[in-house]
């Protein structure tokens, strides 16, 4: 993957037998804005109790941040395509767009950093992936940039 092309969207990374890894592109990489920790720890909370509850949890295999913070990765068992999981991260990323209360394990007792959270920065967040990606998502956003 060139990352001096890619651009935010949702990309189908690669497949490992049963496994699919999917890139949740928050960021164009390489440019200077990244997610803040605070903001993706948040997020991180709130995607992996929904996704621990959501009629395809089976299928979860693993979710969690990209070390160069311009997104996130979902492993899911199946042969799912970046298509198939859009109304899954629309009903996710809805869900933590309009999130009120406390961030689900935000607690001394269930987390190891607890403190570092910014709940109203994923909300933001959640809404401009919403926007920018999800509604009305092309193939350009689908597919990794040749």
């Amino acid at each position: 993957v060139d990352h001096d092309k890619l651009l935010p969207g949702l990309y189908l990374s690669r497949r490992d037998g049963d496994v699919v890894t999917f890139d949740l592109r928050f960021k164009k990489p390489n440019t200077g804005d990244l997610l803040t920790n605070a903001e993706m720890h948040s997020a991180e909370h709130l995607i992996a109790t929904l996704l621990r509850n959501s009629k395809d949890k089976d299928a979860v295999v693993y979710f969690g941040p990209m070390g160069c913070r311009t997104g996130f990765y979902l492993l899911l068992a199946g042969a799912y395509t970046s298509k198939d999981i859009v109304p899954l991260m629309t009903e996710m990323f809805t869900f933590i767009a309009g999130f009120e209360g406390d961030v689900p394990g935000a607690c001394a007792k269930d987390c190891g950093n607890y403190l570092d959270m910014n709940l109203p920065m994923a909300r933001y967040l959640a809404r401009k992936y919403l926007k920018e990606v999800l509604t009305d998502i092309t193939d350009k956003q689908l597919n990794y940039p040749a």
